[in-house]
């Protein structure tokens, strides 16, 4: 009778469980369990230590069943991967394994995938450029070393990445390639398939069920040099002979999981590479202050490659602040755009160039309301008392926080007045404006409420490469790297409430958010510019924008954060508390407070509670969620006090727990 440790999918952190079997498995192996009077799924860890078996009854012991048909095994480093994240992140290793994995087919579909033409590079590298890239290849072989590119916008990243990509490949090992969004994957698997003599695998949403599956079993079992490149969830691809990671726009937001194992897909990267001893290599225009102050440090292995002009033609776009305090009448049809704007877009324009317009809203308005009561209009079941959003294409109102929609309605439900006004402005309201001033010219929206599969982002980018679209108005997705040879104006709208949100992070997202936008604006020119309406012109934020202030934002923000006790300074974790029932909830968690500030008290000095305090919205999806921070400049208190907290922590029925490590959210 053999004896293993299995992992079972199950939600408690510590699902670790002796299973006995007359057959013989293997480290890795996926397989059925008994698992209380029901069947579970589990990873097998290792063979059980005399020791441990000693310590139990044998009889006991639950058999395994058999391995789980048609699953692969996981090697040694995927499971060193896992189970790091696992104690990181303070989340169940079964859990999370069979979170990661992509759903097992009994006949998968025969699919086609992109084979690298290997064409010469047509990017010939400057002296920078050329220099990062030796550095880079000459530490490859020693292991394990980080690579920092802070380069402006249309630095020439890419072609610093192809070039390290191609001297890898030429070794036969293979390269991960680490995106924040799936909107960026057209571009690269186009540049990277042209000049890459290898196999070019992308993993991300828009992928099916099918060729995950596909893609997860040939990685199994081939050895040949392959690019994988996907957004966060193709770090669990089992790459052979890995030899290369980059993590490309470092800095996003999207690298972060929300939901289940909040884990950041860039740190996890970096734990990749070292587990497969090769580098890896981050690169932004704006790096996160965490990375810009540890990169700054002196380290035997860790390299900083700052690159302060752009290639080729490019030129910094003129940065223009209008103040829009006192400036717009009401029904003005040119709302939300001055006419200073306005004259300008038409100038580009007339140049046959395309313009680039930024709001971070959907929909058209951002509320609606009765003219004669006033009354506004909100998700009762949600309860989470923010306005619904008007979308005109649809003709409904939505919630942000949840999937309540509803038709528009004719009239006020509670005076029966039929004049209702749109108040604020979104995506759909910026395209219809645009549309009757600028009849002559397409414009169309690209955000996620117009782009839902990537067959629509595909089609959307290439009609607007081709000229067919003149104004492109879009999110945060316009940000994200894109190279666009005819846009000489950007302009940016309502900007304002991200400066004021009430989170340490605030300026540095504005700043990252501005920085990228405005640098989609003259990469193949020398004249060109960013228009910012604004209320708050006068913010040091934007003079630093407008200064091209290479350093000067961060050099501004680390004393702040020193100051704080934020990051980097400091390590944070949130405990999220979720119940229906918010008595119940505010009783549990004002008692998990006292508990925790008595621990930090007696064993935890180096670590400070915040809280207990509602979010920011409270109730969402009919939930209302509080929270705990813990923050602490020494690590391993941090994580042995959590440590504590999950060992000690009654779960209580009707309530949910979520531990978060180095959160985004805090608010």
């Amino acid at each position: 009778m053999n004896f293993y440790q299995v992992a079972v999918n199950f939600p408690k952190s510590d699902c670790v469980f002796t299973y006995k079997a007359q057959d013989t498995y293997e480290t890795g192996d996926l397989v059925e369990v008994p698992f209380g009077k029901r069947k579970a799924k589990g990873t097998l860890l290792r063979t059980s230590t005399q020791s441990e078996i000693s310590q139990l009854d044998q009889s006991l012991i639950k058999p395994i069943y058999a391995k789980i048909e048609n699953a692969m095994s996981l090697s040694q480093k995927e499971l060193e991967l896992y189970t790091w994240m696992s104690k990181y992140y303070h989340y169940s290793l079964g859990k999370l394994i069979f979170d990661c994995l992509p759903k097992i087919l009994k006949r998968p579909r025969k699919i086609d995938f992109i084979q690298g033409e290997g064409k010469a590079s047509e990017f010939e590298l400057n002296q920078r450029q050329s220099e990062i890239v030796e550095n880079i290849l000459k530490n490859k072989d020693l292991g394990f070393s980080q690579h920092y590119i802070h380069g402006v916008t249309g630095s020439g990243k890419s072609a610093i990445y192809l070039s390290a990509m191609k001297s890898v490949l030429k070794t036969g090992k293979s390269v991960q390639f680490l995106l924040p969004e799936i909107n960026l994957t057209p571009q690269f698997t186009q540049i990277f398939s042209t000049y890459l003599d290898c196999p070019v695998y992308t993993y991300h949403s828009g992928v099916t069920p099918s060729e995950k599956y596909t893609i997860w079993k040939l990685l199994n079992e081939s050895e040949k040099p392959v690019l994988v490149m996907g957004v966060r969830s193709s770090l669990f691809l089992p790459v052979k002979n890995l030899g290369l990671i980059i993590v490309d726009e470092e800095h996003d937001q999207s690298f972060k999981q929300t939901d289940r194992c909040p884990y950041n897909g860039r740190d996890v990267a970096i734990k990749k590479s070292q587990i497969n001893t090769c580098p890896v290599i981050l690169g932004s225009a704006t790096p996160t202050v965490e990375n810009y102050f540890q990169f700054q440090k002196e380290s035997h292995n860790r390299f900083y490659y700052p690159i302060k002009k752009r290639v080729a033609q490019g030129h910094f776009p003129q940065l223009k602040l209008l103040d829009i305090k006192d400036k717009f009448k009401e029904n003005n049809p040119a709302w939300p755009f001055l006419d200073e704007t306005l004259a300008e877009i038409e100038k580009h324009l007339f140049k046959q160039e395309q313009v680039l317009i930024f709001i971070n809203k959907l929909g058209y308005s951002s509320y609606v309301q009765c003219r004669n009561c006033g009354h506004q209009f909100y998700n009762d079941d949600c309860g989470c008392q923010n306005n619904l959003r008007y979308f005109k294409h649809r003709n409904c109102l939505s919630c942000s926080h949840c999937d309540f929609v509803m038709p528009m309605p004719d009239q006020c439900p509670e005076c029966g007045g039929i004049s209702l006004l749109n108040k604020g402005f979104g995506t759909e309201k910026v395209e219809q404006v645009l549309s009757e001033l600028f009849p002559q010219y397409c414009t169309e929206r690209f955000d996620r409420d117009e782009i839902k599969t990537t067959k629509d982002l595909n089609d959307k980018l290439k009609r607007f490469h081709n000229k067919d679209i003149d104004i492109l108005v879009g999110t945060q997705m316009l940000a994200k790297g894109h190279n666009f040879k005819r846009v000489n104006l950007v302009v940016i709208l309502g900007i304002d409430s991200m400066l004021s949100y009430a989170d340490f992070r605030s300026s540095e997202k504005t700043f990252q958010l501005v920085e990228q936008i405005s640098g989609r604006a003259g990469r193949f020119s020398d004249s060109s510019q960013v228009i910012i309406q604004t209320l708050t012109p006068e913010h040091h934020i934007f003079e630093l924008i407008q200064s091209h202030s290479f350093d000067g934002f961060y050099k501004e923000e680390l004393p702040l954060r020193e100051l704080c006790a934020c990051p980097p300074f400091a390590k944070m974790a949130m405990l999220f508390f979720s119940s229906h029932q918010r008595d119940k909830l505010i009783l549990n968690i004002s008692e998990v407070a006292k508990k925790l500030q008595k621990t930090i008290d007696g064993h935890f000095p180096q670590v400070r509670l915040l809280g207990p305090t509602p979010l920011g919205v409270e109730k969402k999806a009919n939930q209302f969620t509080w929270a705990i921070m813990l923050k602490s400049s020494q690590l391993n208190q941090l994580h042995a006090l959590i440590s504590t907290f999950e060992s000690n922590y009654q779960q209580i029925s009707g309530l949910t727990c979520k531990i978060d490590i180095d959160p985004m959210q805090i608010l």
